[in-house]
């Protein structure tokens, strides 16, 4: 099953920490994880000046997992439904989700809890690990 790499496995991948040596694993099997907007976004907002052109690199290697309406339409429910029991679900995390699902990919992530939404598979990559 192909992968979508939440922004805390990206960022961990710029940072040089472990988690770039499993991708370069995922990488060397043939496999090229996805990512979207949504992460995109949350990697720049994050970085300093100094980092944007190497981010910018980095990013452009992966797959584009698409965000259309119907993925927008998906994490809006998600947020509404999860809103109604008490629980708040962030947009970029919903977007992921959404983002995944449209590619039947397993949500690579740092913060499993942030994804507990029905159908989306998650992959625990812990965050410095």
């Amino acid at each position: 099953m192909p992968v979508l790499l939440d922004s805390t496995v990206l960022i961990d991948v710029l940072r040089g920490r472990p988690a770039a040596r499993r991708l370069l694993a995922l990488r060397e099997r043939g496999e090229v994880p996805y990512i979207c907007a949504a992460n995109t976004l949350e990697v720049h907002r994050g970085l300093r000046p100094d980092e944007v052109g190497r981010a910018t690199a980095v990013l452009a290697a992966f797959q584009v997992a698409p965000l259309g309406a119907m993925e927008g339409a998906l994490a809006g429910v998600w947020q509404r439904e999860f809103r109604a029991r008490g629980v708040t679900l962030h947009e970029g995390d919903c977007l992921m989700a959404a983002a995944a699902v449209g590619v039947h990919a397993t949500i690579v992530t740092g913060n499993p809890k942030d994804f507990p939404m029905e159908g989306v598979t998650v992959e625990h990559w812990p965050v410095g690990a």
